[in-house]
């Protein structure tokens, strides 16, 4: 069933959000990483959904500082999107943020059919609003709470006990970023393997009939490959 061209599963949009920390402390060189590699990761993301026609990837992004506002609003099928960079400045309203993200994840505007979304959470800091309850709301949606959730902590500042209530898993903990490289690689991974195993077939029948979200791959060690001197955050 799953191999039918044109069939049901052919048809399935996959929602890919990236949500980016655009606080005051992600200024100069974290933020213009972050640009870069999200920018680098565009033409792997593209080859993962033209290598699967199982799904339909459509790709946007939220940016939050002081508030939370929609980078790029509508979900944008993956070979037509493009980025555009981000900028720094403000607090950390990631609370905001994930209320900003359940209401698209409501029914509507999805629909059943779609597959997990795939939520990317990436942050250097600490919430400086009520992120509990953010995320409270965004896990009281159907989708949020079946959605791949991914956080990147960028540098040594990062709150791994939020990114960690964010993802929800004790399996999974959040990805170490505390250089530029470590970052393009974190960024890389969920653009190629996170995606291609939450749009796969297999992956689905799997995760459905266990009852839980789509399986994820084992992530890259950041200290593998080189590492520029003194980029460390």
């Amino acid at each position: 069933m799953a191999k039918r061209p044109g069939g049901e599963l052919a048809t399935r949009p996959l929602h890919f959000i990236w949500i980016a920390d655009c606080s005051g402390s992600m200024s100069g060189d974290k933020i213009q990483a972050l640009n870069f590699a999200i920018r680098d990761a565009i033409p792997h993301m593209q080859k993962v959904a033209d290598d699967n026609p199982n799904a339909q990837v459509l790709v946007r992004a939220l940016a939050f500082s002081s508030g939370a506002q929609w980078h790029i609003s509508q979900p944008t099928p993956v070979a037509d999107f493009k980025w555009t960079d981000l900028r720094a400045g403000g607090v950390t309203d990631m609370g905001k943020a994930f209320a900003t993200v359940a209401d698209q994840l409501k029914i509507p505007p999805m629909t059943e059919r779609a597959l997990p979304p795939v939520l990317v959470l990436m942050s250097d800091g600490q919430p400086t609003d009520d992120w509990e309850t953010g995320l409270n709301t965004l896990m009281n949606t159907p989708w949020g709470k079946k959605a791949v959730r991914i956080a990147i902590a960028i540098g040594s500042d990062a709150d791994r006990n939020v990114l960690q209530s964010f993802i929800g898993n004790p399996e999974l903990q959040p990805l170490e970023a505390n250089n530029p490289e470590a970052l393009v690689k974190h960024i890389k991974w969920v653009s190629t393997a996170v995606l291609k195993s939450a749009s796969s077939p297999a992956s689905q029948t799997a995760a459905a009939a266990a009852g839980v979200n789509v399986p994820i791959p084992a992530p890259p060690d950041p200290n593998q490959g080189p590492t520029s001197p003194g980029d460390v955050w």
